[in-house]
C-alpha cells in the first residue's frame, strides 16, 4: 500500500499576496452620484463592482448584455504604496490620477461660450 503525505499551507502564507481593494464610501459617493446623473440622462443603464488583488473596480453599460463603457478602476500595488485612479474604456487609459475625483474630471461638462452679442 502507498502512504500519502499532504502538504500543510499556513494560511497567512496563502494570503500574503495583494488583497483586494475596495471603495471608500466617500469615493462610492463620487461614483454614484455620477452613474445616477447620467442614468437620469439616459446614457448609463447598468453598472457593475468587482473587487480583485490590488483593485476595485466599477464599471458602467450602456447595455445590461453588453461590454463595459467605462471602467473607473481604483489600484494599489501595496499595502505602503498610496492608491491609483483610473478611468478605462476597454483597454484604453483615459484619464489617471491621484484621487477619484482627479480620474472623473474626463466626465466633467464644461461650459463654453457659444455665442456673444453686443454687449
Amino acid at each position: 500500500m502507498k502512504s500519502t503525505s499532504a502538504t500543510v499551507f499556513p494560511l497567512r502564507d496563502y494570503r500574503a499576496g495583494r488583497r483586494p481593494q475596495f471603495f471608500t464610501r466617500l469615493e462610492m459617493n463620487q461614483l454614484l452620484g455620477l452613474y445616477s446623473r447620467n442614468v437620469s440622462r439616459g446614457v448609463w443603464r447598468d453598472y457593475a463592482i468587482d473587487h480583485r488583488d490590488g483593485r476595485a473596480l466599477f464599471s458602467v453599460f450602456r447595455h445590461t448584455h453588453e461590454s463595459a463603457i467605462y471602467t473607473m478602476v481604483k489600484f494599489k500595488p501595496s499595502p505602503a504604496a498610496p492608491a491609483e485612479f483610473f478611468v478605462m474604456s476597454g483597454r484604453q487609459r483615459l484619464s489617471a490620477g491621484a484621487t477619484l475625483a482627479e480620474a472623473l474630471e474626463i466626465f466633467r461638462n464644461k461650459l463654453s461660450l457659444v455665442a456673444s452679442g453686443p454687449a
